[in-house]
């Protein structure tokens, strides 16, 4: 299964950010159950994070990301792009 990411960057105030963070949270344990082997964080310096996934292609992989919380509620813009392994 190919894997994908999505680059965000913050864009709204930390209050409001934080407020969608425990459901962003379940929402990246429900993709680790359903076998997406994701993985969300952000940067050391702030401003913004990173969703790594498995999906079956790029369609699913939109789909994915846009019942993402922090998309939904408008905290970040994003990114998405198939990463391709070159190394495993």
């Amino acid at each position: 299964m190919p894997w994908f990411v999505k680059i965000e960057v913050g864009i709204v105030d930390k209050a409001t950010f934080d407020q969608h963070v425990p459901a962003h949270k379940e929402f990246v344990r429900e993709l680790i159950r359903q076998g997406h082997h994701a993985r969300s964080g952000y940067w050391g310096g702030g401003g913004g994070g990173m969703l790594l996934f498995a999906a079956a292609s790029i369609e699913e992989a939109a789909a994915i990301v846009a019942q993402d919380p922090l998309i939904q509620n408008g905290c970040v813009t994003y990114q998405l792009y198939e990463w391709r392994i070159v190394v495993e």
